[in-house]
């Protein structure tokens, strides 16, 4: 969960039925709910996408939601669904229990398939995977390091590019590690981001852990690596994470793995095991 839907969830027990009759009742209602946050202050909101949904008469908004939270701007993004009559911020699936926010998540840019996060594979194939994880997800453990394998065995056919999401609620110690992942990388470490999912850190220190120094000295040993404190605290690698980060959040990932292939959110995780195949 991303800091502004953390912001609204006080909010998501107000009524979700609206008379509505245009997409500007959408953007009315939206600043309505914001504003019922008395830490957020609404600068601007707007539609930024309207999608249609295989219900009939029902349309999917991604809103574009401008606050400031003390005395920070924030550009953040929503989904809200309505009908013209009515408005929801959700709507489940009964059969498959799932919610069709994912139908109207945002699909990729080409700017999202940067050379600089490839890992593995031909940035010039054409199927590509983007992924968003965390090194310190139970669930990223176990999957990414089979979707890159994946990817390794059918090089030639599938791109694959590897963004850092650490979920920093969850587990900070993953704030750490993924500087040290990058560092890493630039020193020549090979296959970095795979490595980093096949030890069990575990044994060294708890995911909650914020100790630099204990989850710098892990690192040192499970790499065989020389890294000191400050080439993880420099401006460059703070960026290339928060920018990895942000990346993110403009297409909405709130949890890891997120996966996209070919610039589409596969909520199955299972699509990439369909390419490369002949």
């Amino acid at each position: 969960m991303n800091k502004f839907s953390k912001l609204l969830s006080a909010t998501l027990l107000l009524s979700v039925s609206l008379y509505a009759n245009s997409d500007n009742s959408v953007i009315e209602f939206e600043k309505k709910r914001v504003s019922q946050n008395p830490n957020v202050k609404l600068n601007e909101v707007s539609i930024n996408t309207k999608k249609e949904l295989p219900l009939a008469g029902w349309s999917g908004y991604i809103m574009d939601v401008k606050v400031n939270v003390q005395g920070k701007d924030i550009n953040a993004k929503d989904i809200l669904f309505s009908d013209g009559k009515y408005i929801s911020l959700d709507l489940i699936d009964v059969e498959t229990g799932k919610s069709l926010k994912d139908l109207v998540t945002p699909n990729l840019s080409e700017n999202y398939h940067d050379k600089s996060k490839l890992i593995a594979g031909n940035h010039n194939a054409k199927d590509k995977i983007v992924i968003f994880s965390d090194p310190l997800c139970p669930f990223c453990i176990d999957y990414v390091p089979e979707v890159i394998k994946y990817v390794q065995k059918n090089s030639d056919s599938i791109a694959l590019y590897y963004y850092h999401f650490p979920l920093l609620g969850l587990h900070p110690a993953a704030g750490i590690l993924v500087k040290l992942v990058d560092v890493a990388k630039h020193k020549g470490i090979k296959d970095a981001e795979l490595k980093v999912y096949q030890i069990d850190w575990e044994k060294h220190f708890d995911a909650k852990s914020t100790d630099e120094k204990k989850i710098l000295e892990a690192f040192n040993k499970e790499f065989k690596t020389s890294i000191k404190l400050e080439e993880i605290k420099t401006d460059k690698v703070s960026e290339v994470i928060e920018k990895d980060i942000l990346m993110g959040e403009e297409v909405m990932v709130s949890g890891t793995p997120t996966i996209f292939i070919n610039g589409v959110k596969d909520t199955s995780r299972l699509k990439y095991e369909t390419l490369g195949k002949k």
